[in-house]
């Protein structure tokens, strides 16, 4: 899959131009193609609806909920339609979707043009389903008039909402995770051809796992064209997905240097370096080195027997010290690396800190740095700058670490954590992964990503040393492509998060648990997830969020 690029409202708006005027194809049938997609989602994942109620708006994303209302009553489900406004003033292909619906009648449409009228319909409300096609990325806040008196008027419903293009009342260019002003709820959210920012950013949904997808209708890659420089992070694993070579060896695929741990009065630290080395075994690097304090060794090594160990001279604490830092033993150590990731459970005693710097130093390996490793670069600024030329050098800050790196408030990070994270991989040379409910993967050449897998299950401790291990794993076997290496190996850590979820719950998550779920993250295809509609035969949803083969949506 190619990369996914994130439109703007107004790059949508002229895509869809792009797609009639420059190629041929009538804005009718991206509507028709719109709605079959709407009608294919609402009767795959509510398979058990039966009552069906349809709120539509007179402008185009109305228009597609008139038609998939449409599809639906003929498809034989008890059907009511509720147009918020007059029929009188419909034109264009909102216009002929109302034909179409009433021109014979397809189940019960009403025409409501007061909240008063709105109250005659709390028959409506008693349905397995509602959809909203309400309000789309034309959208300005705030959500007022007919169009809020009718999300008060739904309020009392139990029942799961399907919402077209974006919950009415959600800005389509909003990038915060929650927006002040009133919405309506959603239980699954349906776009078409590209994802607007609220669909990567925003959570839309009443729960993390409920589905938000994207449906190609008819535009050409040639019309998407975006200057936000933003893309959804989970199409690049198709990367990861590449098969191997049949005459493939170990040495194709990398060797992986893990650095960290501590073993002694300073606390037992020889988890972290030993999940990260685990994980990126189990990411696919071909060879895989922990090299940790010599008191840590045995435990670090029990973990895996494919897993070697590198005993590195230890204080009379148990932290790293600076011993090894001689050129041979640096040699000795570095030889055939072709990542290093540096920082789980490392500490940050000064002897331990000099043995760091000096590592970085005299080597231009890729690095990944965590945890501690983060520290030891935040407190020298120059450094880091210097480390950053010349070599691919992944920094996977929480927003306590960015805080760190950048000098800022915590509070600021999180306040624009799309231009923070933009703006130090920009100045620092550095790509950046800027940990939190949304991910971003931030490029040197100011591309960022945004990930949309994962969940509040990963809230534990090891997580991040797993991140760092899949990362690692991924960037040793495409030096080629780090750049979406890296990607990828955010999306799959929060996809095995989900599988994993799925499959147990969010709160007795371990994050070695969701290891066990690679090989399924490995091979998923959400995104390619087929279903037929429409008069082109098939076409694909896109899952920016949920699991494609999950069960049906729940509601509240």
């Amino acid at each position: 899959m190619k990369a996914m690029h994130v439109l703007s409202a107004a790059e949508m708006q002229a895509c869809d131009r792009a797609t009639s005027e420059r190629f041929g194809v009538a804005s009718i049938d991206l509507m028709r193609a719109a709605s079959a997609a709407v009608a294919k989602l609402a009767r795959r994942q509510f398979p058990h609806a039966r009552r069906v109620t349809v709120l539509c708006g007179r402008g185009n994303n109305g228009g597609d909920g008139m038609m998939a209302a449409r599809l639906l009553a003929r498809d034989g489900l008890d059907v009511t339609t509720l147009l918020i406004g007059s029929a009188g003033i419909l034109k264009g292909d909102a216009g002929v979707a109302w034909n179409e619906l009433t021109s014979p009648m397809h189940g019960r449409v009403y025409a409501v043009t007061t909240a008063q009228e709105l109250e005659r319909h709390k028959d409506a409300l008693n349905a397995d389903l509602m959809i909203d096609a309400l309000l789309g990325t034309g959208f300005k806040p705030p959500l007022k008039g007919l169009a809020l008196a009718a999300l008060e008027w739904m309020r009392p419903s139990a029942a799961p909402v399907l919402a077209v293009d974006l919950p009415s009342g959600w800005p389509a260019d909003e990038t915060a995770a929650t927006v002040e002003g009133p919405v309506f709820p959603a239980d699954a959210v349906i776009t078409f051809t590209a994802p607007k920012p609220a669909h990567v950013f925003g959570h839309l949904t009443r729960r993390w796992d409920q589905p938000i997808v994207v449906a190609p209708i008819g535009s050409p890659e040639a019309a998407m064209v975006s200057t936000l420089g933003v893309d959804w992070a989970g199409s690049s694993l198709a990367v990861a997905q590449a098969p191997r070579a049949t005459a493939a060896n170990k040495g194709n695929f990398g060797h992986v240097l893990v650095v960290g741990g501590s073993f002694g009065a300073v606390g037992g630290k020889a988890g972290a370096p030993a999940m990260t080395a685990l994980a990126a075994l189990r990411s696919g690097a071909g060879l895989v080195t922990a090299a940790v304090p010599a008191p840590a060794l045995a435990t670090v090594a029990s973990f895996a027997p494919e897993l070697m160990t590198w005993p590195l001279a230890a204080t009379p604490a148990g932290a790293i010290s600076a011993e090894d830092l001689t050129p041979e033993r640096l040699a000795a150590l570095t030889a055939g690396k072709s990542v290093l990731a540096i920082g789980p459970g490392l500490g940050q005693a000064p002897e331990t800190v000099k043995f760091i710097t000096g590592l970085l130093s005299v080597t231009q390996t890729p690095a990944v740095m965590d945890a501690d490793g983060l520290n030891i670069l935040a407190a020298k600024p120059v450094l880091l700058a210097k480390l950053a030329k010349g070599r691919t050098l992944v920094l996977t800050p929480h927003p306590g670490e960015m805080a760190r790196l950048a000098d800022v408030p915590v509070a600021e990070v999180q306040a624009n954590r799309l231009e923070m994270a933009r703006n130090f991989a920009q100045q620092v040379g550095v790509t950046l992964v800027l940990k939190g409910a949304r991910t971003l993967i931030a490029h040197p050449d100011g591309r960022v990503a945004v990930n949309t897998s994962g969940n509040p299950g990963m809230a534990k401790g090891g997580s991040g040393d797993l991140l760092t291990g899949i990362i690692a794993g991924l960037v040793a076997q495409f030096p080629g492509d780090r750049a979406r290496a890296v990607e990828a190996a955010v999306y799959l850590h929060g996809l095995v998060a989900d599988f994993a979820v799925r499959e147990g719950d969010e709160h007795t998550l371990l994050a070695t648990d969701t290891l066990h779920f690679l090989a399924r993250a490995f091979q998923y295809q959400g995104f390619h997830q087929r279903f037929h509609f429409g008069k082109d035969g098939a076409n694909g949803y896109v899952w920016l969020q949920g699991i494609a083969c999950s069960r049906p949506a729940r509601g509240k």
